[in-house]
């Protein structure tokens, strides 16, 4: 078939139709043209006239006219919609008119700068070209990446000759702002600051951008300057609110989309289900190798953007493995962990068309100038319907059309997008949400901002007010990081305080990971303090780059761990016990079957076992103490919600709430010891002998059938078994917590609610809750200190999340409890499906 005959054929195809759950078509749009704005030096437009462009698209007239007039704005118009035109023509035509300014670009990514600068440069030899040899605007060597790849030798020169600037924050933040003194002519004359792709900017991350955007402003205007802000983005609710928080300035938004675009077809595909008792489906990445081959043998390039960089491997590997070898060429892998050089040479390829297929992680989301493709195939949700939407944005010529494809897993979020097909085509994006006052990120810049120029009395910090930002000042010199003299405030510390902080958690303290190369050390990267307790902890299997590690030691006072590669066959899961007391009530509301707090917590995680789990099958195969890692304290905004007495004793009449405890009696521990030595340590299941870990002890029948402890701990009930067995032999029983289903769907619902990643929040589903008098109750946290505003945003939302949770379990195909909703039934497991539908239907209408 010719291309276009596929792409709308494929949807109606056998068995591909009876697996599909929505589809929502985009009829074509011719777009929205405007002549040239009359302001744009004459240069300008022979330029783009010479490359084709006659015309621009509304928005970018429209954001040409705001810049002239000197407002900051953010564009929020579609991937591939010419949102790069709008500044480099705002900045160029600037340059025009008052030579010797500078213009400093600020991507979030290395690729995507170096992507840029190309365009840049291209076009500014293209302009040239209309001038005399002695009136060039600029020389494309002007335009310069200045980042962590930058030669030392090389940067003397770029400081010296930059008229574009292009770097990312965590340069700005390390490298330039801390040695301002050598940038002084550049930021003088400095008119505009770029900031593309802000919908990145959200959370801890966002939240450290924008204090080191008002450590910027102040060096800036130290040097009597004053920019304008440019900033791009991809759709999101709070666009213009983000953009502000961001740079602490007003922002105009532009969000019209005048650039045309094909007829656009998108598909929500689930794969088919294998076991209908269980609800388990065939696996999305041998889906996803099947789809991509009915495309691949038909010509269509398409982009499969996978969540890990792991799965991106075995996508490929598997395309590898049927694929005839002259084809192989065709087919490639994106991701971070590439040479440059690779990764610009597969751009390349899919400009070209050369290459076909490309498994890519996210970091082709962004806007990577590799053309319009004919297909998209995300396998997942990537996090947020913004990523949905410029994921499957890839697809799509100015004319042609295409097809977008989201292929589900079995997590409950997947189950649950397949299933409402509104919130992936007509919901509103998510918000992102930052906090640049949180008290610790706070203060890290305050700090930073204190190195690099002194703090003047009455002096504001931002959009900080000058009494708050005064408060913070002496803070810092009560605890001697400063100096409160007559005429401000003086950085005293001999430490170099920038050099401290990351850009990406809250955390100060970093641990470095080694791997021993003969008698010396490589590093092959950083994690934060908090982070290297469950990620390298000792025999924690670590992976990066394709790469797996064993911890051999992970020494917190020297700040290091010793990782040994290698390959296994299983990875590890750390298991932590979690303590939490409320320090503070902010909120609170009666419910329907219960109440909803909002607060101040103090959360106590302390790591003291983890699971090897096999690769191959996610068989347990056993749990392992872990001695000596600290506790980590916590203090941060919580929401929960409990259950009253009315609602427990229903549930109770109903038979419906098993979340209680077991207490197996005072003579238990006796009894257990005796159990193991009349079954001589030895597994009853599979016959393996007890070592260093204690086997457990099973009640055959379970003992909350039987009324009284002495009935149910009789010898002939009891059996010894290792911890696989036992959590076989468990998953068997009807033992389950409703309250644990409860977590689990909505743990993993709430990503739709915020714009943040399963790992931001923290949860705990407690059925004798200490601060709720003794009742069930399921707790969420920020994994913040201090709080970003996850949770606060949930409980305002309370009541959607658990309608959306309800609907998730009530519509998955399994009979008890899976893993797309309630999580695995079994008392070692989340839940069972109708204690968790029961619970949840006494707290909604």
């Amino acid at each position: 078939m010719e291309r276009e005959e596929f792409i709308n054929w494929w949807p109606n195809s056998e068995p591909i139709r009876q697996n599909i759950t929505a589809v929502k078509v985009f009829e074509p749009y011719q777009g929205d043209y405007y002549s040239f704005p009359d302001q744009i030096s004459p240069e300008i437009v022979k330029t783009l006239k010479s490359r084709g462009i006659t015309s621009l698209y509304s928005h970018q007239v429209e954001s040409l006219q705001k810049a002239e007039s000197g407002k900051n704005i953010v564009i929020t118009t579609g991937t591939s919609s010419g949102k790069t035109l709008c500044y480099n023509l705002a900045v160029l035509d600037r340059f025009l008119r008052f030579p010797g300014g500078s213009a400093l670009y600020v991507f979030p990514t290395k690729a995507l700068a170096n992507d840029q600068v190309e365009n840049m440069r291209g076009f500014i030899a293209d302009l040239n070209r209309g001038f005399p040899h002695t009136q060039k605007l600029i020389s494309p060597d002007q335009v310069s990446v200045y980042d962590g790849d930058t030669p030392a030798s090389s940067r003397s020169g770029i400081r010296s000759r930059a008229r574009v600037l292009v770097t990312n924050p965590d340069m700005i933040h390390l490298g330039i702002l801390p040695h301002h003194t050598l940038w002084q002519d550049f930021f003088s004359k400095l008119g505009f600051i770029v900031l593309d792709e802000i919908h990145l900017y959200r959370g801890v991350f966002g939240s450290h951008v924008a204090n080191t955007i008002r450590r910027l402003k102040r060096v800036v205007k130290f040097y009597g300057n004053e920019p304008q802000f440019f900033l791009t983005s991809a759709t999101i609710a709070n666009a213009a609110e983000h953009a502000e928080k961001l740079i602490g300035k007003p922002a105009t938004q532009i969000n019209q989309d005048g650039s045309p675009h094909g007829k656009r077809t998108f598909v929500l595909y689930n794969p088919p289900i294998v076991n209908e008792d269980l609800g388990i489906r065939r696996s999305s990445i041998n889906e996803c190798n099947l789809i991509g081959m009915d495309l691949f043998m038909n010509k269509i390039q398409t982009i499969i953007f996978s969540r890990s960089r792991r799965e991106v491997e075995v996508i490929l590997q598997n395309f590898l493995d049927i694929i005839p070898l002259n084809d192989r060429k065709k087919i490639r892998g994106y991701r971070a962990g590439y040479l440059p050089k690779h990764r610009r040479e597969i751009e390349s390829g899919l400009r070209s068309g050369d290459i076909l297929t490309t498994i890519s992680t996210n970091a082709l989301e962004l806007g990577i100038d590799i053309g319009g493709m004919d297909a998209i195939i995300l396998v997942g949700y990537p996090g947020s319907i913004a990523s949905v939407r410029q994921q499957a944005g890839r697809a799509g010529r100015r004319h042609g059309d295409s097809l977008a494809v989201f292929l589900a897993t079995y997590s409950p979020l997947d189950q649950y997008l397949v299933n409402h097909p509104e919130y992936l085509f007509e919901r509103s994006p998510e918000q992102a949400l930052i906090d640049p006052d949180n008290l610790l990120i706070l203060l890290a810049h305050l700090k930073a901002a204190a190195f690099e120029m002194p703090f003047n009395k009455g002096e504001c910090f931002g959009d900080l007010s000058a009494d708050r930002t005064r408060e913070f000042l002496n803070y810092l010199a009560e605890e001697g990081f400063l100096v409160d003299r007559d005429n401000g405030y003086f950085w005293l510390a001999d430490a170099y305080p920038a050099s401290q902080v990351s850009l990406r958690n809250a955390s100060p303290s970093q641990i470095t990971l080694l791997v021993p190369q003969g008698e010396k050390f490589d590093t092959i990267g950083i994690v934060d303090y908090n982070s290297s307790l469950w990620m390298v902890h000792s025999e924690a299997i670590y992976l990066q780059e394709g790469q797996q590690y064993r911890v051999e030691t992970l020494d917190l006072e020297k700040g290091q761990a010793i990782l040994k590669p290698g390959i296994f066959d299983y990875y590890t899961l750390p298991q932590q016990e979690i303590q939490i007391n409320v320090q503070s009530l902010l909120d609170h509301e009666e419910i329907k079957g219960g109440e909803k707090s909002f607060g101040e917590i103090h959360v106590v995680q302390q790591i003291k076992s983890y699971k090897k789990i096999r690769w191959e099958n996610q068989e347990v195969e056993g749990v392992f103490p872990l001695i000596g890692l600290p506790p980590t304290d916590l203090l941060t905004t919580g929401y929960w919600f409990q259950f009253n007495e009315d609602s427990v004793e229903f549930l109770k009449s109903q038979g419906m709430w098993s979340s209680e405890p077991n207490r197996y009696g005072k003579d238990w521990e006796r009894i257990r010891q005796a159990i193991r030595r009349r079954d001589k340590f030895i597994c009853q299941s599979c016959g393996k002998v007890e070592t260093t870990q204690e086997f457990h002890v099973h009640h055959r029948i379970p003992f909350r059938q039987f009324t009284r402890p002495e009935e149910a701990n009789r010898f002939e009930n009891l059996v010894t078994l290792c911890p696989i067995c036992h959590m076989k032999a468990e998953s068997n029983l009807r033992i389950r917590s409703g309250l644990g289903g409860c977590r689990y769907a909505l743990s993993n619902l709430a990503p739709l609610f915020l714009m943040c990643d399963q790992a931001d929040l923290g949860s705990v589903a407690d059925p004798i809750c200490k601060f709720t008098n003794g009742q069930p109750a399921v707790i969420f946290y920020d994994q913040v200190p201090g709080g970003i505003g996850f949770s606060e945003h949930l409980y305002k939302h309370h009541v959607n999340l658990l309608y959306a949770a309800r609907e998730l379990i009530l519509n998955c195909a399994c009979k008890d409890g899976c893993p797309a909703c309630v999580g695995a039934s079994g008392s070692q497991a989340e839940g069972g499906k109708p204690e968790t539908l029961s619970l949840l239907n006494c707290l909604l209408d």
